[in-house]
């Protein structure tokens, strides 16, 4: 078989497969999001059936899919509403560093990897997955909740955060100079500065550049200039999705509306995509001997997440069961912590057991978020009512 035609019925299988899937993640009453990671693992390298027909294509849907979900999930708010949340969540932010960055710390310490090995696993177990929260967020309902704009402010300040941490890591890992990495964090800074302006200042421009009379122009546009700006944003060493989102804050109206429409076949298409290659990419056989540790850092962190999340949504004044929602939306990690392990092992600045015990915790946190975010609604009610009910 041709390389053309192997490619095309390997792609075909998956996507078939990911349909079938998706149907029985809707027959649970379950997000596929785990579905399509168990599938990856299946499908990748060390799996059962290994595909290496499809590599260049998924690798680059994997990275449009996340560039869908935040440009998506930006277009559901204004500029106005994300700086009223930044300034409302920073606080929530700092204490979203100390509570999750910490535990990975620790652990690195404890196994012997050093501050190099501290300073990548404290990333790893920091950052939540805003591609996973944006589709669970999109798949529950919940885009309109009031705890949801909490959420939004956390997931920011963390993409935020990371601007300035991928830059100070790459300068670690590579041994590069404190001025080297300094100029690279100022970067970064500029960058996320001048296009939040932007999206302040010029988001009716912007709206009416990216505005088209029928679906074929608007789709070409707004998912054109969503790759531009997060090409651009990922050159300049400034996560892509931060860039998706604050173009998608940028646009606002009837635009933003429009392009939600022509635009979500694409996100749910290539958002399957990148959670498959997440799969992909993470090899069985290395996971069994880093289990143990990467079970206990991942509980020991999702109680860090919901109470970071539900103490966030406290202080604005949400009622208990959305600051459970809020907390539990948070749990899930994935691409972010993925290339932050890669970074440090490619550099061979890290021992690979780091990489085996982060592919490890991200998998396990990747399923165990989207089921809590959806079981949390009703566990919660139900501890309520029992509170609630008159003593016998």
């Amino acid at each position: 078989m041709g390389e053309t035609a192997l490619g095309l019925t390997e792609l075909g299988a998956v996507f078939f497969a990911l349909g079938l899937l998706a149907r029985l993640a809707t027959r649970v009453g379950l997000s596929p999001i785990p579905f399509y990671l168990v599938a990856g693992l299946f499908f990748g390298k060390g799996g059962i059936v290994d595909l290496d027909g499809i590599d260049e294509f998924t690798e680059l849907a994997s990275e449009i899919g996340v560039v869908l979900l935040l440009l998506l999930l930006g277009l559901e708010y204004t500029a106005a509403e994300l700086v009223t949340g930044l300034r409302r969540s920073w606080i929530a932010g700092v204490v979203d560093i100390v509570l999750n960055a910490g535990p990975g710390a620790v652990v690195a310490l404890m196994l012997g990897w050093g501050p190099v090995g501290a300073l990548v696993l404290a990333g790893v177990t920091y950052i939540s997955s805003s591609g996973i929260v944006a589709k669970v967020l999109t798949d529950l309902g919940r885009l309109g909740n009031r705890e949801t704009p909490v959420v939004l402010s956390i997931l920011v300040f963390e993409d935020l955060t990371m601007a300035l941490y991928l830059p100070v890591l790459t300068a670690v890992v590579g041994g590069v100079t404190l001025l080297g990495g300094a100029e690279a964090v100022g970067i970064s800074l500029l960058v996320v500065s001048v296009v939040l302006l932007v999206a302040l200042r010029y988001g009716r421009v912007v709206s009416a550049l990216l505005a088209g009379p029928d679906r074929e122009v608007m789709l070409l546009k707004v998912f054109g200039a969503a790759l531009l700006v997060a090409g651009l944003a990922s050159a300049l060493q400034v996560s892509a999705a931060v860039g998706a989102f604050l173009l998608g804050i940028a646009v606002s109206g009837t635009t933003a509306q429009a392009a939600t429409r022509v635009l979500e076949p694409l996100r749910d298409l290539f958002a399957a995509v990148f959670f498959v290659v997440f799969g992909f990419n993470t090899d069985p056989r290395a996971i069994p001997p880093v289990l143990g540790y990467a079970a206990a850092l991942a509980v020991l962190t999702a109680i860090t997440k919901m109470v970071t999340g539900a103490w966030a949504a406290g202080r604005l004044g949400v009622g208990p069961l959305g600051r459970m929602r809020a907390g539990a939306a948070l749990i899930a990690r994935g691409e972010f912590s993925i290339v932050i392990a890669g970074l440090a092992v490619a550099a061979g600045a890290v021992p690979p057991d780091l990489a085996a015990l982060a592919t490890a915790y991200v998998l396990i946190m990747a399923v165990v978020g989207p089921i809590a975010a959806r079981v949390v609604e009703p566990v919660t009610e139900r501890v309520l009512a029992a509170r609630a009910a008159p003593p016998p």
